[in-house]
């Protein structure tokens, strides 16, 4: 399993920003002299300055955004929420230990309002990252209790990907009785979260947060300046849509009795 996660964050690393403009450059470096050098480092160079634009990352986003749901208002049927982890902050010697990054504290903090707003009890996803001291269903739950005074009734410590998230938060909550939740992660995560927990079973309320391309304001000269941020936002995004683009393969080769 380490091994096939390697490969994966491998493959998706040298497809997306930055090191996907970077290795078309390093190419051209090898064809310094001729034609398809020029036209490799035209390629590598416009593709790293597009992924590190505001209105470019805006739109990647926004194609995800379309698909995540509305603004959650209805619960009807729900049995839990289950909020997804992303990542930790290792060792914050301010917090004498590891911590919440910043894309799980987003989706905690939604998944504490979602809690108190409708009464469902709550079910947190996420294993343990490389050299961290606990998983992150254990950092964030502890969060949520102790810092939101949220009550966690399940905590899915085991999970190394958002397919795992769905397959070992059936296996806790399948047995409960549950099968409709209510979903809580960034809106540019949803669509594919959404598909891998209904893969697993599960009918899904998709409750996104941090929908950032619906409170954008009018963009002037400056926003077509590459951005640091612009270029996270590109990769977020795109890794998503790799992801999406995976599932429809693996679909396709289950169709054709390939799997």
């Amino acid at each position: 399993m380490d091994t096939v996660l390697f490969l994966k964050g491998l493959l998706g690393n040298l497809l997306l920003p930055p090191t996907n403009g970077l290795l078309l450059l390093s190419l051209a470096a090898l064809f310094h002299r001729r034609r398809v050098g020029f036209a490799l480092a035209l390629l590598g160079g416009g593709l790293l300055l597009a992924q590190s634009l505001p209105p470019v990352a805006g739109w990647l986003n926004e194609t995800l955004e379309e698909r995540a749901g509305p603004v959650l208002t209805d619960t009807r049927g729900a049995g839990a929420i289950v909020v997804l982890g992303s990542g930790l902050n290792l060792d914050a010697p301010e917090y004498s230990g590891d911590t919440v990054n910043e894309r799980s504290l987003v989706r905690a903090r939604y998944g504490a309002v979602v809690a108190r707003r409708f009464g469902l009890p709550v079910l947190v996803s996420g294993g343990q990252p490389r050299n961290a001291s606990r998983s992150e269903a254990d950092v964030i739950a502890d969060l949520l209790e102790k810092e939101f005074g949220v009550p966690v009734r399940w905590r899915e410590g085991n999970s190394l990907d958002t397919a795992d998230n769905a397959r070992f938060s059936a296996v806790m909550l399948h047995d409960q009785g549950i099968r409709k939740i209510v979903l809580v992660t960034q809106a540019f995560h949803m669509p594919r979260a959404r598909r891998l927990f209904e893969a697993a079973g599960f009918e899904v309320i998709p409750a996104p947060t941090e929908l950032s391309t619906r409170r954008e304001q009018p963009r002037n000269l400056l926003d077509w300046l590459p951005r640091t941020r612009a270029l996270q936002d590109s990769y977020y995004a795109l890794h998503e849509w790799l992801g999406l683009l995976w599932l429809d393969v693996l679909a396709g080769l289950k169709r054709l009795d390939w799997l």
